[in-house]
């Protein structure tokens, strides 16, 4: 019997440099805030005027730090025309099970697999206020730049539309994970393990080009 593929939410995030590594990292807090079993001590952070809520565990902090941090750097080596980058971040929850057929071959083989009941995709657009981009553009092709006070004016207003922008696509990306996680519960395994996290999970960065792979499973 062929298993059943696991539901996939696609989340869009939408940032600028100062502000993308806050913005992943409060959505993948949010996400692992309603789909991380083990005890937790929960706590808060602000983003953007917006308090969202995270997990204090050493271990799933710094994956969660280290993953962040590589696709930023990915993002940032990549130049387009209209200054922006894409890129994605996935999050996998699993379940183990009992292999079908048991050990294989003279015992050997894991007893057990990790099968996906869960797929996070993070669609990430790393944009640069135009004005911004463009004064950055010029200082760096000159000697000798003369940034006018509309210059700076253009730059503020862009700076400001774009926060905005970041502000309502959060929110509404936060109000997403809830309606979700409080509407679809039907497919969340029992839990059948006395160990601390029931459920491994991994982080993936552009998936979709690298494939998922099965590394890094916690």
């Amino acid at each position: 019997m062929e298993q059943r593929r696991p539901p996939e939410y696609i989340l869009e995030v939408f940032a600028d440099p100062t502000c993308v590594k806050d913005i992943i990292k409060g959505i993948l807090h949010t996400i692992f805030f309603h789909r991380y079993f083990p005890s937790i001590r929960p706590s808060s952070i602000e983003v953007l005027d917006l308090t969202l809520p995270t997990i204090t565990d050493v271990e799933l902090e710094t994956l969660i730090e280290t993953r962040t941090t590589a696709l930023i750097r990915q993002l940032s080596s990549t130049t387009s025309p209209n200054n922006s980058a894409r890129g994605q971040i996935a999050l996998q929850f699993f379940e183990k099970k009992r292999r079908r057929g048991g050990l294989g071959w003279f015992g050997g083989g894991k007893a057990e697999e990790e099968v996906c009941w869960e797929m996070w995709m993070l669609e990430i657009t790393l944009a640069t206020p135009r004005s911004e981009a463009g004064i950055s553009s010029a200082s760096r092709s000159c000697l000798i730049c003369v940034i006018t006070m509309a210059d700076i004016r253009n730059v503020v207003t862009e700076r400001a539309k774009v926060r905005k922008a970041m502000e309502m696509t959060l929110q509404k990306t936060a109000m997403k994970i809830v309606t979700i996680v409080n509407r679809d519960r039907e497919h969340i395994p029992p839990i059948t393990t006395s160990e601390t996290n029931p459920f491994p999970y991994q982080i993936v960065i552009n998936p979709r080009l690298e494939g998922w792979g099965r590394m890094g499973i916690y």
